[in-house]
């Protein structure tokens, strides 16, 4: 039986930037499933920091992590272009209403991004605020930091059984592993990992996300074009390592898995991609899909259990995970560690929020 005074189960980013920001405070394991930390939704998120996406509260979590991700200089400025047809086009006053948003002239995003299908747009914005984020340069830190910290990193650790008896064990593929507290950062498995515990679970679900990548458009350098996104978020397209990577932006509610894209589903977002742009899709070089996991009110669940002793909960950060991990994973250490938090935002996220 190895003693700690934190177990973390589930090393992504929820996980692994807890570990950072916890270890030197007091000694953590940190438990992954599978071989490398951040296999699943980490390992295969397009992510972009945009502070004005999702509720009041998730907005208020990416505000304020947007110092430390500068700090960490993970950030390369990438802005948003909103583009709506005909169908679509009563949605756009509301997003042009957005903060850093601005209507453009259909002939002003041609010019940014010319293969555009001028004739199948009605309407176009651009939001200059977003940014690409280095996920892995930014999880790679948090890591290494934990190591340095003394914190330890247990790979191929399946958990088996998670029970309480005066304090958390938790028998694993490596072994038995006992604390008095336990944060449960499992990701598409945190009910699973809740009920294991005896713990009422919350509802959180997973939902696929697929991506395909492709060539160059017509063989232009995209670096510097904007993410392009329909108004009604039925797909999106921005530049990756040269390439360009084109999401059905699915949300396909499927039980925890190592997910895999349907080949359907992305021929159908495709589909709805090529109705924008004259640049025909002609093979896709590559193909993968990731799981992103949402409590029923689509915020994160960040805090102790109401019932159950030492058990807290670092869940539901769905697809803004990562540029809100900053936020989370400093308010989630103060409850752990008992310094000064808000309370506001830890009554928004808290696990209690479901029963009342």
């Amino acid at each position: 039986m190895q003693r700690c005074d934190v177990i973390i189960i589930g090393g992504g980013i929820a996980g692994g930037s807890l570990a950072a920001k916890l270890s030197g405070h007091t000694d953590v394991v940190l438990l992954e499933t599978e071989d490398t930390c951040g296999y699943h939704a980490t390992g295969r998120s397009a992510a972009m920091f945009e502070k004005y996406y999702g509720n009041d509260v998730v907005r208020a979590l990416a505000h304020s992590s947007e110092a430390e991700l500068r700090a960490a200089d993970v950030l390369t400025p990438r802005s948003v272009m909103v583009i709506a047809d005909s169908a679509d086009a009563h949605l756009m006053d509301a997003i042009i209403a957005e903060p850093d948003t601005r209507r453009l002239s259909i002939d002003e995003a041609i010019t940014m991004v010319p293969i555009l299908r001028a004739e199948n747009i009605a309407d176009v914005a651009l939001e200059i605020s977003g940014s690409d984020i280095d996920v892995d340069l930014l999880f790679q830190g948090y890591l290494r930091r934990a190591r340095a910290n003394g914190a330890e990193i247990v790979t191929k650790a399946k958990v088996q059984a998670l029970r309480y008896d005066g304090g958390w064990i938790a028998t694993t593929t490596q072994g038995d592993f006992s604390a008095p507290l336990v944060v449960n950062a499992a990701g598409a498995w945190a009910d699973e990992i809740a009920t294991m515990a005896g713990v009422q679970p919350l509802g959180v679900q997973p939902y696929r996300r697929s991506m395909a990548l492709i060539a160059a458009p017509m063989g232009y350098d995209v670096s510097s074009w904007p993410m392009l996104l329909s108004a009604s978020e039925s797909w999106y397209a921005k530049p990756d390592a040269g390439k360009w990577l084109v999401s059905p932006a699915e949300e396909d509610p499927i039980a925890p898995m190592d997910a895999w894209a349907d080949d359907m589903v992305l021929a159908e977002g495709l589909a709805r991609y090529q109705e924008f742009v004259i640049a025909p899709v002609t093979r896709v070089e590559n193909s993968w899909a990731g799981l992103r996991s949402f409590a029923p009110d689509r915020t994160p669940v960040v805090g102790f259990d109401p019932a159950a002793s030492g058990f807290f909960w670092l869940a539901g950060q769905g697809g803004y995970g990562v540029q809100t991990a900053p936020a989370i994973s400093d308010l989630a250490a103060a409850q752990v560690l008992g310094a000064s938090f808000d309370k506001g935002i830890a009554r928004a996220l808290s696990a209690g929020r479901f029963n009342q």
